[in-house]
């Protein structure tokens, strides 16, 4: 006899919320369904320790899916604990009873508050109204004295119980498709989402007649690491990612306090995107009790360790109202932590007892530590033993050198570790800002990939020694290092005098371009460097905006001329010559070049024609009138400047300027 039940008015509320709102693939309805099932058989399993008076006692554990194409109908049956009467209106009527209406007030204010009520045949269930125009469930009882018991609802206001025929334990829910949800009817469709899906469930799942189970049901994160093969690491990642080029390093963890958690993890091989691989995004796979909950969970590892491919699978993780999102509760928040923490500390042991496999990690994907390094700062402490630079220590761009390799090689008196910001190690070897630390044999770090300008921001200092940028305004190397003989046979510098008129020249021409225009203390065999009178952890922001394509200002910088450099010499003779237009020519120059060695020069190809034109001067023979106009139209409008008007004009100094330093040289 058939009995009709209502549903509450607030039911239809959350039947669209569940349908529309808490899940965003269709599919997921075979994934609940499964969960459900697989409960069902747990619970046997358990109820079985202490009782054996049940129904088909020896009959095997297994969830089975059947397909009716022509009938347009897919049935989920299990053998597990099923329910009577009492129990199935219990089950499927949660969302009738008086609490309803509070849930949905709970959902529309704060979605993540939900509890968790998906167990056996909770809410999940309802999911399957995505796809179904009606449902049936029949189930039996493991109680012999059970009779079996028919529920059926089209998803509107009322469901219906009825006596069912049905001699078998467990339950069966026949799914009636909607007519556009025929595609749940065929083998390889269904079979693809339970592969990616449950596929290590812990129960068999055979869909239609097959022998053989769809899933896996052994989960290789589960089994202990000693006994799973290298072999088998590297079948599961390639499965995992399509990276057929396998990882360069895996992480096994298994722990069972403070809670029971299982997780594997893959360091790529590669940074870089695999076009065939079915990855997309960053993220773990998140697994409860082997079932996918989520395909990209992001918050397992803090975002300088997305890269890292694997799953996470937990027993203790309570879940929200869909399983699509997990409650942002203390246990997902010490799951990240313990994560995390194992992640970090398997890099740093590379790093120190297998540098070479670690490094070439590290050129993957060492800008993603970087980052974390600046954004992360309470991982400051696990993120700055795996930094690494390449120095002045070698000259060798293949090599690569520790924060505590530097500190342990520092010079006499050196509090401070230095570092050269450039675009690349080439450009930074040939810095103007290195002269002082060559001549004195201080070591300094190459700061050359892009995110490398991001790292003072986060880094200011390390284990008590502040970081400093040679362009620093502040430099002061007076006592530290050696300068041994080198500054005593270095030429001799400009008079005072000379060099303020020098000084001011330079000044008057560039303006407003740079802040200051100074003697420089530290130049050796440079004529001149822009150094930073901004010591903010924000200084290099221009970089990072130009690498991102955004409105940026060049900074204003002091420039610092060497009064020993023979230029600064010949440069100083010109004054009160008449070459007025030359000196200005090369002032601008001197300060353009300093620019490009810095690598912030807007547009180098501006240089060109003013560098034609003052080689031709250089390479004339012989004296002739500068034309003025013509060279400060070289400044200004290049393009339209005849080579013909500076023939015959030499950059040779005075006589006595010459003198003057070949008598230092000697």
């Amino acid at each position: 006899m058939s009995e009709q039940h209502s549903f509450q008015a607030e039911t239809q509320q959350l039947l669209n919320i569940l349908i529309h709102s808490l899940y965003t693939e269709k599919e997921i309805f075979l994934r609940e369904l499964i969960s459900n099932a697989s409960d069902a058989l747990n619970r046997l399993q358990f109820e079985m320790l202490t009782n054996d008076d049940v129904v088909d006692a020896e009959a095997a554990l297994a969830i089975r899916v059947a397909l009716d194409e022509e009938a347009a109908t897919l049935t989920i049956s299990d053998s597990g604990i099923g329910m009577n009467r009492a129990e199935i209106i219990a089950g499927l009527g949660t969302i009738a009873k008086s609490g309803a209406k509070a849930f949905i007030e709970a959902m529309r204010e704060k979605p993540e508050s939900a509890s968790d009520i998906i167990g056996q045949f909770g809410v999940g269930f309802y999911s399957a109204f995505m796809v179904a125009k009606q449902v049936d469930v029949i189930s039996r009882s493991h109680r012999p004295e059970d009779e079996a018991v028919k529920w059926s609802a089209t998803g509107g206001t009322n469901y219906t119980l009825e006596d069912a025929e049905k001699t078998s334990r467990g339950t069966e829910v026949v799914i009636r498709l909607k007519d556009d949800e025929e595609e749940f009817t065929r083998g390889f469709r269904v079979k693809d989402i339970i592969r990616r899906h449950s596929d290590y469930v812990a129960f068999p799942i055979y869909v239609d007649d097959d022998e053989e189970p769809t899933n896996k049901q052994q989960a290789i994160w589960r089994r202990n690491p000693a006994e799973v093969e290298a072999e088998e690491y590297d079948s599961f990642y390639k499965m995992l990612t399509m990276d057929f080029a396998g990882a360069s390093h895996h992480i096994h963890m298994r722990a069972d306090v403070p809670m029971q958690f299982y997780a594997l993890l893959f360091v790529p091989g590669s940074g870089q995107q695999n076009m065939f691989s079915p990855r997309k995004e960053p993220g773990l796979k998140l697994y409860a009790r082997k079932v996918l909950i989520e395909e990209y969970n992001r918050e397992l590892l803090p975002e300088y360790l997305s890269f890292v491919q694997g799953v996470v699978d937990s027993e203790d993780l309570p879940l929200s109202v869909s399983r699509e999102s997990i409650q942002a509760t203390r246990v997902m928040a010490s799951l990240k932590k313990t994560v995390t923490r194992r992640a970090l500390s398997e890099l740093k042991r590379m790093a120190k007892n297998d540098r070479d496999k670690y490094l070439r990690i590290y050129q993957e994907f060492g800008a993603y530590l970087k980052q974390g390094l600046v954004v992360d700062s309470e991982d400051r402490g696990d993120l700055e033993p795996l930094m690494f630079f390449q120095t002045t220590h070698d000259e060798d761009p293949g090599q690569y050198h520790s924060l505590d390799d530097y500190v342990e090689r520092m010079s006499e008196n050196q509090d401070n570790i230095y570092y050269v910001v450039a675009d690349d190690y080439s450009s930074g070897s040939r810095s103007p800002h290195l002269d002082a630390f060559r001549q004195r044999g201080i070591e300094v770090l190459y700061f050359t990939h892009p995110v490398d300008a991001m790292l003072p921001m986060g880094m200011t200092d390390f284990k008590g020694h502040k970081l400093v940028s040679v362009d620093s305004a502040e430099l002061d190397l007076a006592d530290v290092g050696d300068v041994g003989e080198a500054e005593a046979k270095s030429a001799a510098p400009l008079e005072a005098d000379s060099f303020a008129v020098l000084q001011a020249r330079v000044k008057a021409t560039l303006g407003g371009r740079v802040s200051d225009v100074r003697e420089s203390k530290t130049l050796v065999g440079s004529p001149a460097r822009l150094v930073s009178e901004d010591e903010s952890a924000n200084r290099y922001m221009f970089r990072i905006n130009r690498l991102l394509d955004k409105d940026y200002e060049l900074p204003v910088k002091a420039l610092e001329l060497n009064p020993r450099h023979p230029l600064m010499h010949n440069l100083s003779g010109l004054i009160g010559s008449g070459d007025d237009a030359l000196i200005d020519a090369v002032a601008e120059q001197v300060f353009e070049t300093a620019l490009l060695q810095d690598g912030i020069h807007p547009d180098p190809s501006s240089m060109a024609d003013r560098l034609t034109l003052l080689m031709q001067a250089a390479t004339g023979s012989g004296s002739a009138d500068l034309d003025f106009a013509a060279i400060e139209t070289v400044i200004s409008e290049p393009a339209v400047v005849e080579e013909s008007d500076f023939e015959g004009i030499v950059l040779d100094p005075p006589d006595e300027v010459r003198d003057e330093t070949e008598d230092a040289k000697e």
